[in-house]
């Protein structure tokens, strides 16, 4: 028999893609969180050209130079924390920078601090990492206490993790709670991994990054919701010199270099047009008042989300009521794939049509 790794023994396939994989080509997926729309006209462009000019071999380990100024250029401006264009590494996707940062700095054993619910990799690389995942629970209104942070940290405790907007709540943390958590991190020697890939979409309130207030952060971000590219893997981690220098160890032995064609994608996606941004962000608005307010006359209560493009559903039968809907030609995410916190919920995502939506609306009404 063959013996595998045991650190990969309490970690299972993403429920998320489970689902998705089982559906139907007609069925309607509020599951994944993928953007409808498709990559902007200009970005596939300067794709094209840099096939037609031969930019298809390796680049630089940490991304091609143009590509890592205009992210420093975007941290400085929107993110309102300075950092090197040596201090950025371009990764293949959100994904690997997240693998990347808690394998440079997690030990066998260490705590990695967790909002439960929260996204589904967190759990699973923590372990691969070696390190063990701590839940926080949140309040009824999906906010992360800090006092109740400080009552979770524990001796053995490394990492801290934030997301905001948060996928699957759709929760956007407000600046006096960021500031807290940077300053229990600060006391406690926790090092902030801040995942920022919905930064763009936010509808009520702002997007604060922990960068901006202290130092041992490692902020993540990517191209791929902000301008619908998804597919295209392309990544990005911004961090103080000597985790930079640790996480590069892993990701040349792991990745060599990003994708050199979707490198200079998201080279025009950060230095073009923005127009295409501000209008996804205006149709997921819409999007998400048509389904809170379909949702509000069929007799749920709920948070209603300020950010990302997810609404976090409380229900009676969280198995049953995914299972009835995947039936019924409609797919969503039960909420303890993002954690035992999660349990009781399910995931909707709202980046599908309003035509898709208002069907799916109709469905659950009659599935309940």
């Amino acid at each position: 028999m063959v013996k595998f790794a045991d650190r990969l023994q309490k970690i299972d396939l993403s429920g998320i893609r489970r689902l998705f994989e089982a559906a139907g080509s007609d069925a309607i997926n509020l599951g994944l969180g993928q953007p409808d729309f498709d990559t902007p006209p200009h970005i596939k462009e300067a794709a094209k050209r840099a096939i037609d000019a031969g930019f298809t071999g390796y680049t630089p380990g940490k991304g091609i130079p143009e590509l890592r100024e205009a992210i420093r250029e975007r941290f400085l401006e929107k993110n309102g924390f300075e950092i090197g264009v040596e201090d950025i590494i371009v990764t293949s996707g959100a994904s690997e920078a997240l693998h990347i940062a808690l394998e440079a700095i997690v030990n066998p054993g260490d705590g990695v601090l967790i909002p439960d619910p929260g996204f589904v990799s967190y759990f699973s690389l923590t372990r691969i990492a070696g390190g063990i995942p701590k839940s926080l629970r949140l309040d009824e209104n999906f906010r992360l206490d800090p006092d109740l942070l400080l009552e979770a940290i524990g001796p053995g405790d490394r990492v801290l993790i934030l997301n905001s907007p948060s996928n699957p709540t759709g929760r956007v943390q407000t600046r006096d709670d960021i500031r807290a958590y940077t300053e229990i991190a600060e006391d406690y020697g926790l090092v902030i991994i801040s995942d920022e890939v919905y930064e763009e979409f936010i509808y009520d309130g702002e997007h604060v990054s922990p960068a901006s207030l202290t130092d041992d952060v490692i902020t993540i971000n990517a191209v791929s919701k902000t301008y619908a590219m998804t597919g295209w893997r392309l990544g990005y981690v911004g961090a103080p010199s000597e985790y930079i220098e640790q996480m590069l160890k892993v990701h040349q032995y792991i990745q060599a270099c990003a994708s050199s064609v979707s490198q200079f994608a998201a080279l025009e996606a950060l230095t073009g047009p923005q127009e295409c941004v501000r209008s996804m962000c205006d149709e997921f608005r819409a999007r998400r008042d048509l389904l809170v307010e379909g949702l509000n006359a069929l007799g749920f209560s709920f948070p209603i989300p300020d950010g990302a493009f997810y609404l976090f559903l409380r229900v009676a039968d969280e198995e049953g009521f995914v299972t009835k809907l995947l039936q019924n030609g409609v797919v969503t995410t039960p909420g303890s794939s993002f954690g035992e916190n999660g349990r009781g919920h399910v995931r909707i995502s709202y980046a599908a049509s309003r035509s898709d939506i208002k069907r799916a609306l109709e469905i659950i009404e009659r599935v309940i």
